[in-house]
């Protein structure tokens, strides 16, 4: 089933307009001034990042895959370095719904794992 974002739903993804690093300790992760940030209904706003912005060989990709209606099917990746916290702390949908499709090729990072994500001026 695939849901479009309206009035009930509202789905925006825009620029960030902040540099937004992730870190694993004293570990950059990924480091970016390009993030996306997106606004789902009453969710939390999620930064996503450039895969070119981020270290990728410090990334496993996981089983793990999760499906939303509105976004399509997320992909998963954990941080080895992080620990038992670093476990599936990284998704992304690889194949976006056209709604959202400025996502593709970004990742998103759970910060409330091992993660600490910071915003700073560009």
């Amino acid at each position: 089933m695939v849901l479009l974002p309206g009035p009930g739903h509202p789905i925006t993804v825009e620029p960030s307009g902040v540099r937004v690093v992730v870190r694993v300790g004293a570990t950059v992760v990924a480091d970016t001034r390009s993030a996306l940030t997106l606004r789902e209904s009453d969710y939390p706003a999620v930064h996503y990042v450039p895969r070119e912005d981020v270290d990728m060989s410090l990334l496993e990709r996981s089983v793990q895959e999760s499906y939303c209606p509105f976004k399509g099917d997320a992909a998963y990746f954990s941080i080895p370095a992080a620990g038992e916290g670093g476990v599936d702390a990284v998704w992304s949908y690889e194949s976006p719904y056209e709604a959202v499709s400025g996502i593709k090729d970004h990742l998103a990072f759970y910060t409330n794992r091992t993660a600490t994500l910071e915003e700073l001026p560009l």
